[in-house]
């Protein structure tokens, strides 16, 4: 762990880390983005489709044939099967995305407490980085009707994605002092935004005008992951170029398989937690706040096409304006940090967050300019708010357990992501209106904002022994 006495003749090393440290946001920004946002959900659910229209065809009557204009939107209606369950191909996705998180909260953890025992972090961020990436330039292979093969490479590009990313947030305290955190952090962010706007864009011209490629639709996603896998491996062998390998903070026993202790640690880190009520209060803090934005971030969309109206061009055009907008708000969040401190940038934040959601509740259908501007807004605290948040849980864990409670903080992310969905869905059904939906998710920001109001960061990063920032 890096402390603020770290000698000077230390600083250009530990500056020439932490340059490179920021580029794996910017290579593994490209799978949420486009293969999970994106690409994943409407190619998958078309190969699922064509396959539940296969066996239709198959074992009996066509019930869900496309129309006469060729349309196969119908098809997603019809049932494909998997271990003896039935459900419909529009559904897949869906269950896809809850199997894969329940996934990664077995694998995760585990691999945290491995990570932190040991001093190959650098060797496991390279490993599940490029396998993550291998994974998702296999899916280019999925097409015809082989969804199976579509879900358990996703599912391991998955796995890839977000054990590295909790290695990665693990080498924050390694490579920053306290006060080098919240500029760092935001600025991976930042990038990150950017790097999967960039590849995004690339892969939606190729897309958007597959015609003048003489390519199709499936193609075109294809070459989205098959881009995507590449994107992500090949820009990560900056940071694996510039990371040094750092000892674990505190020597460990060695008895036993690394698997095995690993379970033994993961064990007594979630016991030990209770001794740090005070990070635990961030922590869930955090988890309802974040769970607001998750939400915002995947129904934006529904409620573009439902409630307002807008064809598949507008979305496209208001996915890259949140992404490359999310950029200059992950830049500006680190320089009011270093000014005011992160704890205040946060709640500035969650207050702006509940004045764009109300001004979504206001734009009209068919007014592309103000779901622009409101996206815009979105972009302005997305990445910001998020990243501040990673620097400063960062303060607060307790030294030597870093992967692991970054592992807590991600797993406990995912565990939380349903309240958001829920509440929308709830109030579309209740209300008949996606206005109303919409405008019920500002409950997570504004309870985000009392209680960070009220969480005491300086005792919390002072309980568990580290340094304190000079600004908090």
């Amino acid at each position: 762990m890096v402390d603020d006495n770290t000698p000077v003749a230390d600083e250009a090393a530990r500056k020439r880390e932490q340059r490179g440290w920021v580029w794996y946001d910017w290579a593994n920004s490209v799978f949420p983005t486009s293969v999970t946002t994106v690409f994943g959900s409407l190619y998958l659910t078309a190969v699922a489709a064509t396959a539940a229209q296969a066996d239709t065809e198959r074992n009996g009557p066509n019930p869900c044939p496309a129309d006469a204009a060729g349309n196969t939107d119908k098809l997603k209606d019809c049932d494909i099967s998997l271990f003896g369950l039935d459900f419909a191909a529009g559904s897949l996705w869906g269950y896809l995305l809850s199997f894969a998180t329940v996934i990664q909260v077995l694998i995760v953890p585990l691999m945290g407490a491995i990570a932190d025992r040991t001093s190959k972090k650098k060797p496991m961020l390279a490993f599940f980085a490029f396998g993550g990436s291998v994974a998702t330039v296999a899916m280019a292979l999925v097409s015809g009707s082989n969804w199976e093969l579509g879900v358990i490479l996703f599912i391991l590009g998955n796995i890839g994605y977000g054990t590295s990313v909790v290695i990665y947030y693990s080498f924050i305290p390694d490579i920053a002092t306290a006060d080098e955190r919240d500029g760092l952090s935001t600025r991976g962010w930042a990038f990150g935004y950017l790097g999967g706007g960039v590849a995004l864009a690339m892969q939606l011209v190729i897309y958007l005008f597959r015609d003048s490629f003489g390519i199709s639709e499936g193609n075109a996603a294809q070459i989205a992951f098959l881009l995507s896998g590449i994107w992500w491996s090949v820009f990560t062998i900056i940071p694996l170029r510039r990371l040094r390998g750092h000892d674990p903070a505190k020597a460990l026993p060695t008895d036993g398989s690394v698997v095995t202790a690993g379970f033994r640690e993961l064990r007594t880190t979630l016991r030990d937690a209770r001794a740090y009520p005070l990070t635990l209060a961030f922590l869930g803090t955090y988890l309802i706040y974040t769970d607001g934005i998750a939400t915002v971030a995947n129904v934006s969309a529904q409620y573009g096409r439902e409630e307002l109206k807008f064809s598949a061009d507008v979305l496209i055009t208001t996915i890259l304006i949140v992404q490359f907008v999310a950029f200059l708000g992950g830049m500006l969040h680190g320089l009011v940090a270093r000014h005011i401190g992160a704890k205040k940038t946060i709640m500035i934040s969650l207050f702006v967050w509940v004045l764009v959601i109300g001004a979504a509740y206001f734009v009209q259908a068919g007014q592309a300019l103000q779901f622009y501007l409101v996206a815009g807004g979105i972009g302005l605290v997305l990445g910001g708010t998020n990243a501040l948040s990673r620097s400063v849980f960062s303060q607060m864990i307790p030294v030597g357990k870093e992967a692991q409670y970054f592992s807590v903080y991600e797993i406990g992310e995912r565990a939380t992501s349903w309240l958001g969905p829920l509440l929308f869905a709830f109030m579309a059904g209740a209300t008949g209106s996606y206005r109303y939906a919409i405008i019920s998710l500002v409950i997570f920001f504004f309870i985000g904002l009392v209680l960070m109001y009220f969480v005491p960061i300086r005792r919390a990063i002072r309980a568990v022994g580290n340094p304190e920032p000079a600004i908090l």
